[in-house]
């Protein structure tokens, strides 16, 4: 049974998401299909993975009912701007098959270009009130970016979804996040960006603290990881296509981490980001248009 945890806003959310990232549309369906039928009741997805379609063919084919199914999205930078963020749900919404959408974040802050970050959020306010959306929120907002936001928001984002494992904890970004009531929301949660990215530590899933923690529960390095991060107060989105690795990275319900045993994993944090730096995404570098089918 998957724990929830309480938005800002009063809206619940199960704390364990499932994610796409980089999942090819053809292995999409299945995938979701699958985590679905295992238990996940959160779904995470975006404009820019370009699998928003299939997670909704996913969704209709597990004759779940729309209210069972928690659908967190994000609007790309390409779609920034007040009128065109919200054409930008009518895209993601149709692809969806929903009318509805739980969770609708802005995926990057695009520093060099803010007053479109701005109009993009007070969209998504807009979205919020009609009731479209139930929740809305940021990722990759470093503290500067959401105290910028802050100052002209009227509603304070639910998450801010970032990258957060072991090796890269940004504890100044959670720090901010916490202090506004913002949930961080955490992407590469085990660790995945590790091993192929080169960030000169090696990979999470062979570190020999993670590992004799894993043996001593009995558990996967994976696992650890992610009990970690809901004990820890966040919310985790692993991802994965294959079936046994989908249904491992969702028993994590069922031990629980030492005290000690979560200062060691804190203390493995090298302050190595392995994703793009937020400061450097431009519309120029990684602006693509968002189909709108």
């Amino acid at each position: 049974m998957n724990e929830n945890i309480q938005l800002n806003n009063d809206v619940t959310m199960p704390s364990l998401g499932f994610g796409v990232f980089q999942t090819p549309p053809e292995e999409t369906v299945a995938s979701v299909e699958e985590a679905l039928r295992v238990g996940y009741r959160h779904i995470d997805t975006a404009a820019a993975y370009g699998n928003e379609r299939e997670v909704g063919m996913a969704l209709l084919s597990s004759g779940l009912a729309r209210d069972e199914v928690f659908i967190e999205t994000k609007v790309w930078i390409s779609d920034y701007g007040y009128h065109e963020t919200l054409h930008a749900f009518d895209k993601s919404a149709g692809k969806l098959g929903v009318e509805q959408i739980d969770l609708f974040i802005l995926h990057q802050p695009l520093p060099t270009a803010f007053d479109k970050t701005l109009d993009a959020y007070r969209a998504l306010e807009t979205l919020l009130a009609d009731g479209k959306v139930r929740a809305i929120g940021v990722s990759n907002f470093m503290p500067d970016h959401l105290e910028r936001l802050l100052d002209r928001a009227r509603v304070v984002p639910a998450v801010n979804q970032v990258e957060v494992h072991p090796y890269f904890t940004q504890p100044e970004v959670q720090k901010a996040d916490a202090a506004n009531g913002v949930l961080t929301q955490a992407w590469s949660p085990i660790g995945g960006i590790t091993s192929y990215r080169d960030t000169g530590t090696g990979s999470t899933f062979d570190d020999p603290v993670v590992t004799a923690i894993a043996e001593a529960h009995g558990k996967s390095p994976a696992q650890v990881m992610l009990r970690w991060h809901l004990q820890e107060g966040r919310s985790a989105i692993p991802k994965s296509v294959k079936a046994h690795r989908i249904a491992e990275n969702f028993d994590v319900f069922d031990f629980e981490l030492t005290a000690a045993q979560i200062r060691e994993i804190d203390a493995l944090d090298t302050g190595v980001r392995g994703g793009p730096e937020p400061a450097d995404i431009t519309l120029e570098t990684f602006g693509r248009p968002i189909p709108e089918a």
